[in-house]
């Protein structure tokens, strides 16, 4: 079924409701219908048709998610663009996608008609005065909804692609209702629940987490076009929203700037934070400074999102992510050595593989058969499971550093290293070492003035977790950070950086 059903029925059942806003604009749910129904009209009329590719590269705004309903509605697939992707990758990803039209600020326009040469996809323009408001002015709206079936595709969701040119993956009609439904399910989401927004659409969060459930419920969307810390937290005070989230950046931003003058927050039904792993220091920074007791939340753009959470109301065991959402996905832990699947309580390591309702069915125009076996998706992700089913993240198998012969995650010393009373941030990378083949290299950024290099060793020399291969051989003080668009930290470009 085209999820586009399922939002019409929302937006008829709560027409008199606000359903999205962004600073002063508000727009209703049977506006929003309207709306997206005037831009399929046009759609339609411009010859985009079933399976054709609508993009949208901006940041957070009204027009995001018209763009994407009535891209549906005409039975098109949405192709949501992450507005931090560099020249290359943004090149890659339009052409790639074959996009008949993007929607997109105005100041954006000629970036892209020279990446592509004048040779790229019809354009329109956000903003009151932009070409997409104009279009929807004069377009007919269609009635009804362009039958597209559970397994066709609904979007389109690039990755960002560090470590090579990014991947479309692949998200169905089923996929991402089923993700929807469940995050629905798991969280309990009403029509009187209001999002605040500051994760970005063109990411799993951003729309099948934070965004699309709100709607398919009938609840308030308000927008962040950007973060901006000071900013959310006049927000959170002024709307008091009850669900939300925070890529682990984002919330590691907000304890460091409340820590030392909290604020209450207690509006939250559902605060998430995830995206990377989140260091403790980080979460409980987090809850002094606002009395938000976070939900960790774990999924993937190939898994439509959320996988792995906990339920309200349910108390985070240290260092676990929760358990898998077991109406959405199947899991399994497998050694990378090839031994049998991981039983519960076994505490060693294995990769999580999953199958399920809101697994892609693969990428666009890429085979990957090193990702798929006989169904189950590898997600490269390393963890361990305790006796009750609950996950707890390791690293990446890609990210694993071997020194000396040991096997070092850089996310466990990462972890211990966070508790440092003068780090903001920390982040760990294996460099080349002439006996050892790689070292730990911690590359950190301070939260005062002054604290070197020098200090930070001795404190991790006495660190009792911190020893050994684990203790980090080479540090390096920096400013900020290398973030991919989707506001992880990007190791490839740390290790550019720091070779």
């Amino acid at each position: 079924m085209n999820i586009a059903t399922l939002l019409r029925r929302a937006a008829r059942d709560h027409s008199e409701r606000v359903a999205l806003r962004l600073d002063d604009d508000e727009v209703g749910y049977a506006e929003f219908a309207d709306r997206a129904a005037r831009f399929a009209g046009f759609l339609r009329a411009t010859g985009v048709g079933e399976g054709d590719r609508v993009a949208v590269f901006a940041p957070n705004c009204l027009e995001y998610l018209v763009a994407l309903f009535g891209a549906w509605q005409a039975g098109a697939v949405g192709v949501p663009l992450n507005y931090m992707f560099p020249d290359a990758p943004l090149r890659h990803a339009l052409l790639d996608s074959g996009a008949r039209l993007v929607v997109l600020p105005p100041g954006d326009v000629e970036r892209v008609e020279t990446l592509l040469e004048g040779n790229g996809p019809a354009v329109l323009t956000t903003g009151a005065e932009g070409s997409f408001a104009a279009a929807l002015e004069r377009a007919e709206p269609i009635d009804g909804v362009v039958p597209r079936l559970d397994r066709d595709d609904a979007l389109l969701m690039y990755t960002s692609g560090s470590t090579g040119v990014p991947k479309g993956v692949r998200q169905t009609h089923r996929n991402t209702v089923a993700q929807v439904e469940g995050v629905i399910d798991l969280y309990e989401i009403t029509g009187d629940d209001h999002v605040l927004n500051c994760m970005p659409m063109f990411h799993v969060g951003g729309l099948q987490l934070a965004g699309l459930p709100i709607l398919l419920r009938g609840g308030q969307i308000t927008f962040m076009p950007r973060w901006d810390v000071v900013r959310w937290l006049e927000l959170v005070q002024e709307l008091r929203p009850t669900y939300g989230g925070l890529i682990s950046t984002m919330m590691i931003d907000v304890g460091n700037r409340t820590v030392q003058a909290p604020v209450t927050l207690d509006s939250f039904r559902i605060c998430m934070f995830g995206g990377s792993r989140t260091p403790t220091a980080a979460i409980e920074r987090l809850e002094k400074g606002t009395s938000i007791r976070g939900t960790e939340i774990y999924g993937q753009t190939e898994q439509s999102g959320l996988v792995v959470t906990y339920a309200p109301g349910e108390d985070r065991r240290p260092d676990s992510m929760g358990k898998p959402l077991s109406q959405v996905v199947r899991t399994r832990l497998v050694p990378v050595d090839g031994s049998p699947d991981l039983e519960p309580g076994d505490p060693a390591v294995g990769e999580l593989w999953v199958l399920g309702d809101a697994v892609t069915p693969g990428y666009w125009g890429v085979e990957a058969p090193d990702k798929f076996v006989d169904g189950w998706f590898r997600t490269g992700d390393l963890m361990s499971r305790d006796a009750d089913g609950y996950l707890y993240y390791v690293d990446r198998i890609d990210d694993m550093i071997v020194s000396g012969g040991e096997n070092v995650f850089p996310q466990m010393v990462e972890e211990h290293l966070a508790g440092h009373p003068d780090l903001a941030e920390v982040a760990v990378i294996g460099t080349a070492h002439e006996r050892w083949v790689e070292q730990v290299t911690a590359v950190v950024v301070t939260n005062r003035p002054g604290v070197s290099a020098v200090e930070i060793d001795q404190w991790c020399a006495v660190h009792p977790d911190l020893q050994g291969m684990h203790r980090p051989r080479r540090i390096e003080v920096v400013e900020t950070l290398p973030r991919t668009g989707s506001g992880k930290l990007n190791r490839p470009e740390l290790r550019r950086m720091f070779p």
